[in-house]
């Protein structure tokens, strides 16, 4: 367990009669940029909180930064960062107070802060708004905040919930540089999403839905695992040809991704056959190429274009 950041065995929580995590068994390597990816309800943030130890598990174990956080709940705090969905700073406070306030929080010693301020004003680019109640800021500035406050006593492990959840495109690739800078610098980071997007960032990802893992690895390694051909068809009814597709023979999947539907077929498939099937319903096929499957493509082959 030396090389691990984090091990999770078993892994379960339940509510009532609501299994919200069921059995997870994974392992985070030192220094990883690891994605939790799943829509809502999947079980990401329930994950998370017990791995911050803000939630006991019902079974199973979970172990982090060496500690077993099921028995030692307090123990691993000192060692990591958890940064909520929610914005959960002091709105009354300014930028610079907040982050004094966690400096404080975490014990960081006097002679410390201004090289670990200085360095959190530069990647955020908050200095000059370091007057401005957090109230006040927008939403990706907020995201930095939290982000700057959660890394001001130089954890081991950041536990990051949807933290682009709600930003604007540019905060969102802000953010993103951030996190590959703290993981370049030795930082293990663990980063929950629904954006299939941005878990390709990610070294490797869990996919996981209804509490369980569908998948684990690379996300290159995940997309080459789909098996078939992947066709991207723009027609002059998109909806109309998804459910045509999905009932022709053959296509074992079909999607909408934005104005095209993609099509997942068998690797030796007969492409004309799959624009006949939409012809014969009067639908024009506009265009039609090859594409690399997506990981939204896995994700929804896994779990089934109806869910």
């Amino acid at each position: 367990m030396t090389d691990w950041a984090a091990a999770l065995n078993g892994l379960t929580r339940t509510f009532g009669d609501v299994t919200a995590v069921d059995g997870l068994t994974f392992d985070v390597s030192r220094g990883e940029l690891f994605g939790i990816v799943g829509p809502d309800g999947a079980g990401k943030t329930t994950t998370l909180r017990m791995l911050a130890g803000v939630l006991r598990p019902t079974a199973g174990d979970v172990h982090v930064a060496g500690i077993d956080v099921r028995a030692d709940p307090e123990g691993v705090k000192p060692h990591i960062a958890y940064m909520a969905q929610r914005f959960g700073l002091y709105e009354d406070l300014t930028v610079a107070e907040n982050l004094d306030f966690y400096a404080d929080l975490y014990r960081v010693p006097r002679a410390d802060r201004p090289d670990r301020l200085a360095r959190l004003y530069g990647f955020s680019r908050l200095e000059e708004f370091r007057g401005r109640l957090a109230g006040n800021l927008s939403g990706g500035m907020k995201q930095k905040l939290s982000l700057s406050c959660c890394l001001v006593h130089h954890p081991k492990v950041l536990l990051l919930d949807e933290p682009t959840f709600g930003v604007d495109p540019i905060s969102r690739r802000e953010l993103w540089l951030i996190l590959h800078e703290m993981v370049a610098e030795g930082v293990t980071v663990i980063v929950s999403t629904s954006y299939l997007d941005e878990a390709e960032r990610c070294d490797r990802v869990v996919m996981m839905n209804e509490g369980r893992a569908l998948a684990l690895d690379r996300p290159i390694a995940l997309q080459a695992s789909l098996d078939g051909s992947m066709l991207s068809l723009r027609t002059d009814r998109p909806r109309e040809a998804r459910d045509v597709l999905k009932r022709t023979p053959g296509v074992r999947s079909a999607t909408l991704f934005g104005e095209a539907v993609h099509a997942l077929l068998p690797s030796d498939a007969d492409h004309d056959a799959t624009v006949h099937a939409l012809t014969r319903e009067g639908i024009e096929v506009l265009d039609i190429e090859a594409v690399e499957p997506s990981l939204e493509d896995l994700f929804i082959h896994l779990v089934g274009a109806d869910a």
